[in-house]
């Protein structure tokens, strides 16, 4: 009796010395989890995947992804009883014994998946004491994983030949694939080339690969998983000695999600669509077809403000191809007019048909000019928005106000990178472009005006993450006013306007160059479509004579063009004229005719006097309408026949005193001086 118990104590306390052991020395698990980030779309299609340590090939395998064929026939080859055996089976150990007594050599292996496993996470020499320790860490494993994770580890470090690791990424190079799509040939090839991955591989050994697959496929016909039929059919089938490349369609997506990814064994679903992605990069890499320059274009749906189609660089032989252009702030350009005038909307200064002055005006040091410096005199807000005028944008910034108006765009996410000397002054600027800001940025205030003023921020997976609340940027009724706007301004050269066609995308767009060319962007959105299209070069190089609508407006048309969910036909709109009120937004009417070049004081110089010069294009505005007269030191200047422009020549250089007259005998002075330019 005090044997008995003798031998029961040391029992208990030999299992509690495991017990203790087991949980002192764990197997090497958290290694087994380390795999290759994947990107999908969102359908699961891949679009790009990052090696692991030794530029590794490692997909994570998962069992519900992987052909039942396949499961069945590895465990009827290399380990029968998978099922019933705790990490070891004891069957086979004595199988391998005996063999190795009779034989002298081991004929017979006694490694079961498990075991297989453990040798794939810490490699050791082929000894006894190796096998030993196999063994105790298969039995380790087996107490912590079911027989399922255990198989979904086995076929994610199964090796396949050169750098590729498990079943998924062998399916894909060797076969492109999945591993739900596999023949009966290829899940026997498959199975054969971890035994002796090297020697076997298709791409380099097709003839030892078609040998060694054939005797798993008889193995398998002999075990009665495959039919007399099924065998023969496998055999015929060629082995491909072709090798595919992984998948990289939207490799700076991939960097900039797999940035935010803090856990190993990771596929990331984003909410990339496959076929928008490939058009958007297709016709970026014809866009950029001479290489001199790049493209970033951003696709979101609106109603889930997703991110449809991500492109960064048009690729990696242009310039700067290797740096994601839609997270880069760059100067906007005109593309915030929109919002300066949604913002004088819903503060009740002004509405669409509002009139609003386009003159040489100064704001302090600041003095804007049009990018043709031509002036028009009192303008219509919808005319001076369609037509990108600088000088009203700048008025109705004053108005609306610098911090106010940077403030309500930077609480929608949208960052404003303003210039570090920024005064109240300058910063009127930002009506033109005198801040950064980024492509994403730009697709949350656009998308903005589609969604009625509600902004949110971008989503880039398809699922998961809690739903962002929106901020409202302005009214929906300024929105809809902007966006009527919008729809009507000029289409690019060759463009037909969408009320002319058919089930064609109502675009809302704007256009926006930085200053000296540097920056060509086009903004647009339709109501299930934002697309923000960025045209440059990354080093800031200008490409004089590259305006938003010459270079980047095309390329948002091409991107529309390729989505559907076209909206329904819509017919031109007359703009209304302004409610009794806000008839005039900044400026007035003037009783007398305007002098709007030359502007009182100025100096003007000129290259040659007399007729050999270019000579001075006068421009005033009336109220009237009717025509006006000029005239110089009280000598009348007389219209061209051919433009009806009136343009001074200059004799001498000297003081001058101009006079304009409209035909009731109003007038208006400058007094200009004229200089000879060096």
């Amino acid at each position: 009796m005090l044997r008995v118990q003798k031998w029961v104590r040391m029992a208990v306390l030999v299992g509690i010395g495991l017990l203790l052991a087991n949980a002192a020395f764990p197997p090497p698990l958290d290694k087994a989890y380390n795999t290759s980030v994947l990107v999908t779309d969102k359908q699961g299609q891949w679009l790009s995947a990052y090696s692991v340590e030794d530029g590794r090939w490692r997909i994570k395998a998962a069992y519900d992804d992987i052909d039942s064929r396949f499961i069945a026939q590895l465990i009827a080859i290399e380990d029968k009883r998978f099922y019933r055996h705790s990490g070891v089976d004891p069957i086979a150990v004595l199988r391998a014994i005996r063999s190795w007594g009779r034989e002298g050599r081991a004929v017979s292996g006694a490694s079961t998946l498990t075991m297989q496993l453990v040798r794939k996470l810490e490699p050791r020499p082929r000894t006894l004491r190796s096998k030993m320790i196999e063994t105790i860490r298969a039995v380790q494993i087996e107490m912590r994983l079911s027989k399922r994770e255990i198989l979904e580890l086995y076929l994610t470090h199964t090796p396949y030949g050169g750098n590729i690791e498990g079943i998924a990424a062998a399916s894909r190079i060797y076969f492109d694939k999945s591993p739900r799509q596999l023949t009966d040939a290829q899940i026997a090839l498959l199975i054969a080339l971890p035994q002796s991955p090297e020697a076997r591989r298709p791409d380099r050994h097709p003839k030892i690969a078609t040998q060694t697959r054939n005797e798993i496929l008889q193995k398998v016909h002999k075990v009665g998983l495959l039919s007399d039929i099924q065998y023969r059919e496998a055999k015929e089938e060629r082995v491909s000695s072709k090798k595919y490349a992984f998948p990289n369609l939207a490799w700076l997506t991939g960097n900039k999600l797999k940035s935010h990814v803090r856990e190993w064994n990771t596929k990331i679903i984003s909410s990339l669509d496959t076929r928008i992605q490939s058009d958007v990069a297709r016709l970026a890499t014809s866009y950029t077809y001479d290489k001199s320059f790049n493209v970033a274009v951003l696709v979101i749906d609106n109603k889930t403000m997703k991110v449809r189609a991500h492109l960064g660089s048009a690729g990696r032989d242009r310039p700067g191809g290797w740096i994601d252009m839609t997270d880069r702030p760059r100067s906007p350009g005109s593309t915030l007019k929109p919002f300066i005038y949604g913002f004088a909307f819903d503060d009740g200064l002004s509405a669409p048909g509002s009139f609003i002055l386009d003159a040489p005006t100064r704001f302090g040091s600041y003095q804007p000019e049009n990018f043709d410096r031509r002036y028009h005199g009192q303008v219509r807000i919808f005319e001076a928005l369609g037509h990108s005028l600088n000088v009203p944008a700048v008025i109705a910034l004053d108005k609306v106000g610098t911090d106010r108006f940077a403030a309500a765009l930077n609480l929608t996410g949208a960052k404003i990178v303003k210039p570090t000397q920024l005064n109240s002054e300058t910063g009127l600027a930002l009506a033109l472009g005198g801040a950064g800001m980024t492509v994403e940025d730009l697709a949350i205030l656009y998308a903005a005006l589609a969604n009625e003023g509600h902004a949110k921020p971008l989503v880039w997976l398809e699922q998961g993450g809690k739903c962002a609340q929106a901020y409202q940027l302005m009214s929906p009724s300024s929105a809809r006013k902007i966006t009527d706007i919008l729809r009507q301004a000029p289409t690019p050269d060759g463009r037909v306007p969408h009320w002319l066609t058919r089930k064609s995308h109502d675009i809302a767009y704007k256009t926006g160059t930085s200053y000296g060319f540097r920056d060509a962007w086009a903004a647009g959105y339709t109501d299930a479509w934002t697309v923000i299209v960025w045209v440059g070069r990354p080093d800031g190089a200008p490409r004089v004579g590259k305006t938003g609508r010459q270079a980047a407006a095309p390329l948002l048309f091409d991107v529309f063009s390729n989505l559907g969910n076209t909206a329904k036909d819509r017919h031109y709109q007359k703009m209304d004229t302004a409610p009794r009120g806000l008839q005039i937004f900044g400026g007035h009417v003037a009783s007398s005719p305007e002098i709007l070049f030359p502007p009182d004081g100025a100096e003007l110089a000129v290259s040659a006097f007399g007729a050999q010069g270019h000579g001075l294009t006068f421009a005033a505005r009336s109220n009237t309408g009717a025509a006006l007269h000029w005239y110089v030191d009280g000598r009348p200047v007389s219209p061209q026949a051919s433009s009806g422009k009136s343009i001074w020549h200059p004799q001498e250089a000297g003081f001058y005193k101009v006079s304009v007259v409209d035909h009731q005998g109003a007038s208006s002075h400058a007094r200009v001086r004229v200089m000879a330019f060096d």
